[in-house]
């Protein structure tokens, strides 16, 4: 603990001097300092994309959400530069990985497929349709099913991490609205507020394990692995539930705020 506290003291020297001066010296400073929380981002960006895409390459993209944050983050606000950074350097990722539109046209094809399904057998279930439900309507077997998800998993870049434009130029990641739902703070945006809501209601209509398998992954920190191994099912399957869980939120985002 005396150390976490002298390692905050150190960057709250840090950006005093930084905002003091704008120097440029002390601004590497605090790259250096965060660098391993663009690692960290990186890494959880990184979760299920093929392997040509290079955890390096992540980096070096969000080292740049980094710099921007620092430049622009104000220390008089009272916010954690953390919290604050983390959508930034996701952003950066994201904005790159999508640049450069690595995913094939096919891939994509029957993602919106799944989705426009998904979104319609939601408002006439008023829930998260099972698998065989999805098959079925889709006229698939299972397994075509579970394949679709399995590469549908490797475009959904950020998944949760995805970073929306809510209005005046400011910019939320959707895990970052999962938090403290029932906490009214007078400086939210009313698209912000409308935002939690439709998560608050698209949550409530997920089965149990992909309820599960997102607050183990976004809140525990657990890797697929190991929520594998707590709900006894294979990495590839926890993946598949993961997607198909981000794929039901955002289907009813584009239903509810398109």
């Amino acid at each position: 603990m005396g150390t976490d506290t002298s390692v905050e003291r150190d960057a709250g020297a840090l950006w005093d001097r930084y905002a003091a001066s704008r120097d440029p010296a002390v601004r590497e400073q605090l790259i250096l300092h965060y660098a391993p929380l663009v690692k960290y981002v990186a890494g959880r960006v990184a979760v299920g994309m093929p392997a040509s895409v290079e955890h390096a390459d992540l980096v070096s993209y969000g080292i740049f959400g980094l710099m921007d944050a620092i430049e622009k983050f104000d220390v008089d606000k009272g916010f954690k530069f953390e919290t604050y950074a983390v959508t930034r350097i996701r952003g950066a990722i994201i904005d790159e990985l999508r640049s450069v539109d690595w995913v094939p046209r096919s891939v994509r094809a029957r993602a919106r497929q799944l989705e426009t399904t998904m979104q319609r057998l939601e408002n006439e279930l008023h829930r998260s349709p099972t698998d065989e439900e999805l098959a079925a309507d889709l006229g698939w077997s299972l397994d075509e099913l579970e394949d679709t998800l399995a590469r549908v998993s490797m475009t959904s870049v950020a998944a949760l991490d995805e970073v929306l434009d809510v209005g005046d130029g400011d910019r939320i990641a959707l895990v970052d609205t999962l938090q403290d739902l029932t906490t009214d703070l007078p400086e939210e945006s009313y698209d912000q507020q409308e935002l939690r809501e439709v998560l608050r209601e698209t949550l409530g209509r997920l089965a149990e394990r992909e309820q599960t398998v997102l607050g183990l992954y976004y809140y525990e920190g657990m890797t697929l692995s190991q929520i594998g191994d707590v709900l006894g099912v294979t990495e590839s399957r926890v993946c598949q539930i993961h997607t198909k869980a981000v794929m039901s939120l955002r289907a009813k985002l584009g239903s509810k705020l398109g």
